[in-house]
């Protein structure tokens, strides 16, 4: 089958501009031309997909179900040929990647200095959502991959396991707890505590692992982000539990980090990235860089 991509092309650009003559002028051509290539493919088709009098024009009902498709089509036809024309330049480019915010303080740093040092000419955009948006952002191919908590599988995602970051608690050297190595999570019930609020997928996964082991804790304060928790924490204002990747080594000289226990809790860091994905030259290279870093679990 021939496939007419002039005809797509048109088809979709007479649909988002909403005429013929501003279609014909995004694409650089007559009013005449896009008109020819609706025909053909209207004629093709064998049905009409524009329905047009003398003063207004309007999709047919078969037009308006074949535009997400005509436009899907065109997007992947151009990821295609974008890879083909960008096959082994890693060299420069541009990188789009979602990640929940703890992985950018010293989980993502790491790396970036590798990558910088490989790839001194790419330019990377970084997309700190919570856990949720990082999944939607990466499906809007907003971002060319993330790193994300596992949760519930996405049809359309490939997920690879990172590692396992364990909660832990953190609080100011003065804290009464501030000298136990380790701290059962029950023995947190006398002192105020920050915790994620509900939007974040730590609340979601230490409610559900505390909720199986009997145990609930009630916080005095919520926050969306670990880094507040951490400068609340560092004021005195109170303990907080949090993954151990929002813990910045030497950033806050007076904050003590201490293990949880009864039971341990972690959550998995995933890499998230679309089953139909081409990933740029740039995108691949750092994709494959985060995944062989991969934390094998112990058998």
């Amino acid at each position: 089958m021939k496939i007419d991509i002039l005809g797509v092309q048109a088809f979709v650009a007479i649909a988002d501009k909403g005429g013929f003559q501003n279609a014909a002028d995004s694409l650089h051509v007559t009013q005449t031309a896009i008109t020819q290539r609706l025909r053909k493919l209207e004629d093709f088709l064998g049905v009409m997909l524009v329905e047009r009098t003398t003063r207004s024009i309007a999709l047919s009902l078969i037009g308006r179900d074949f535009l997400p498709q005509a436009r899907r089509l065109l997007e992947e036809l151009g990821d295609a040929l974008l890879e083909i024309r960008e096959t082994g330049k890693a060299e420069r480019g541009d990188v789009s990647i979602a990640c929940v915010p703890t992985v950018g303080v010293q989980y993502l740093p790491r790396i970036m200095q590798e990558y910088s040092a490989r790839y001194p000419n790419n330019r990377i955009k970084i997309l700190d959502h919570a856990s949720s948006a990082v999944a939607d952002a990466v499906l809007r191919r907003e971002a060319e991959f993330g790193i994300n908590i596992a949760g519930a599988h996405h049809p359309e995602l490939m997920t690879v396991p990172l590692l396992e970051d364990q909660y832990v608690l953190i609080c100011h050297e003065d804290h009464p707890l501030a000298k136990r190595r380790r701290v059962a999570w029950k023995q947190l019930q006398p002192y105020p505590l920050i915790f994620a609020g509900q939007v974040s997928g730590n609340r979601a996964l230490l409610d559900t692992a505390l909720g199986a082991n009997g145990l609930g804790l009630q916080s005095f304060y919520e926050v969306q982000r670990s880094s507040t928790a951490v400068g609340l924490v560092a004021e005195r204002i109170a303990a907080a539990v949090v993954p151990r990747l929002a813990v910045q080594k030497g950033a806050y000289p007076n904050i003590r980090t201490i293990e949880l226990v009864d039971p341990v809790v972690s959550r998995a860091l995933v890499l998230a990235v679309r089953k139909t994905a081409r990933l740029s030259p740039a995108a691949q290279a750092l994709y494959d860089m985060i995944k062989a870093r991969a934390v094998r679990p112990k058998n």
